[in-house]
C-alpha cells in the first residue's frame, strides 16, 4: 500500500522463540463442521500448555464474535474470513507462539494463500470425517438447520468443501479418538523439532 511502511520493532522472531523455548508454527486445522477440529485443537493445546509451551487457539466461531463479526458465509466473505485470520496467524507466529487455528476453510485456494503467507511454518491438518458421521454428531445442531433450509450456504450440505491435496497431517476422526489424534500431532511436532 502507498505511504505505509512496515515498522521494525527491534525484536526478532528468533529472540521470541528462544525466550519461549520453542519454535513457532501455525497448525491449521481444516475439515467439516462436526469433524472434531475444535475438540482436538483444545486437547492439543492443553497438552502443550502442561509441558510449558506457549500456544493459542484461533477458533472460527470465536473469531466471528469479534474480528470477523461483519462477515457472512458467502464465498466472498468466507475468503475474506480466511485472509484476515491468515494475517493474524502470521503475527502470532512472529510473536513466537505455537498458533492453532480451527476453521472449516472450505477452499483450497484460501488455505494455499495462508500457506504462502506463513511459508514453511504452515502445517495443514486435515481433520477428515465422513459427512454422515459429522451429521450424526452435529454438536451445534447446524446440519439439522441446514437440511431444513434454515441455514443457507452450509459447508457439506449446500456449499462445497475442497479437501486438501497434500496436508502434512491427516486425522480420520471417524476412526481415531481424540487422545490418538493429539498423539499423532504431538509426535509430528517432536519429529520436526518444534517442541
Amino acid at each position: 500500500m502507498k505511504n505505509i511502511i512496515w515498522h521494525d520493532t527491534g525484536i526478532s522472531r528468533e529472540q521470541r522463540e528462544k525466550l519461549n523455548n520453542q519454535k513457532s508454527v501455525l497448525l491449521w486445522f481444516t475439515g467439516l463442521s462436526g469433524s472434531g477440529k475444535s475438540t482436538i485443537a483444545t486437547a492439543l493445546q492443553k497438552k502443550l500448555i502442561e509441558e510449558g509451551k506457549l500456544t493459542y487457539i484461533l477458533d472460527g466461531d470465536n473469531i466471528r464474535h469479534g474480528l470477523n463479526s461483519d462477515l457472512g458465509f458467502s464465498e466472498e466473505h468466507r475468503t475474506e474470513n480466511i485472509r484476515r485470520i491468515g494475517e493474524v496467524s502470521k503475527l502470532f507466529v512472529d510473536a513466537g507462539l505455537i498458533t492453532i487455528t480451527s476453521f472449516i476453510s472450505p477452499y483450497k485456494r484460501d488455505r494455499d494463500k495462508v500457506r504462502s503467507l506463513v511459508g514453511k511454518d504452515f502445517i495443514e491438518i486435515f481433520v477428515k470425517c465422513n459427512l454422515k458421521e459429522c451429521e450424526k454428531r452435529d454438536p451445534k445442531g447446524l446440519y439439522k438447520k441446514a437440511r431444513s433450509g434454515e441455514i443457507k450456504d452450509f459447508t457439506g450440505v449446500s456449499h462445497p468443501y475442497e479437501e486438501p491435496d497434500n496436508p502434512e497431517i491427516v486425522i480420520e476422526t471417524d476412526k481415531m479418538n481424540v487422545k490418538g489424534s493429539v498423539k499423532l500431532i504431538y509426535n509430528y511436532l517432536k519429529e520436526k523439532k518444534v517442541i
